[in-house]
């Protein structure tokens, strides 16, 4: 069984990564879809809170799973069995920054490959900070992140930056 590892911090999940996602689970005869904690980064959402809009967004998809890990990417998929990360890119920088983090993981743990998956262009330009910016003045992002989560993120964000009377 073939095992794949899709690292994100998903703060928040955007149609995007869904796609990605749905794409990627087509590699694979496991998705992983792990959210990253990063200890100096705060993020907008806990990372409870990540895993769960995650497992809603993506319910009904067979052969993923959400986690959260904290550390090296690596080590996540030394302990899950996976010889395969997923990454998605949306432009050159994208590319160029994917290159140098795929080769260090390599280097860290020989036969590691990584599968570099182009972002769809009408999808190309929605990005978790731009969600994040959208929402906090309380516009319209349902035509960037699943239906399912447009209240949650929107109450979350807009009402944590909304003056206060």
């Amino acid at each position: 069984m073939k095992t794949a590892l899709f690292p994100g911090s998903f703060d928040p999940v955007t149609l995007g990564h869904v796609d990605l996602i749905r794409r990627a689970r087509c590699l694979c005869d496991r998705l992983i879809v792990a959210v990253m904690i990063n200890p100096d980064k705060r993020g907008s959402f806990s990372a409870e809170e990540r895993v769960a809009m995650l497992r809603r967004a993506l319910s009904g998809m067979d052969g993923v799973e959400v986690t959260a890990f904290s550390g090296l990417t690596v080590d996540l998929a030394r302990e899950k069995g996976a010889a395969l990360l997923v990454r998605g890119v949306r432009d050159g920088q994208d590319l160029a920054a994917e290159t140098a983090l795929a080769w260090g993981n390599e280097a860290l743990m020989r036969g590691l490959e990584t599968a570099v998956l182009l972002t769809r262009p009408e999808l190309s330009y929605i990005s978790s900070s731009l969600v994040r910016q959208a929402a906090s003045f309380g516009a319209d992002i349902s035509a960037f992140v699943p239906s399912c989560l447009v209240d949650e993120i929107t109450r979350r964000l807009y009402n944590k930056n909304k003056p206060q009377n």
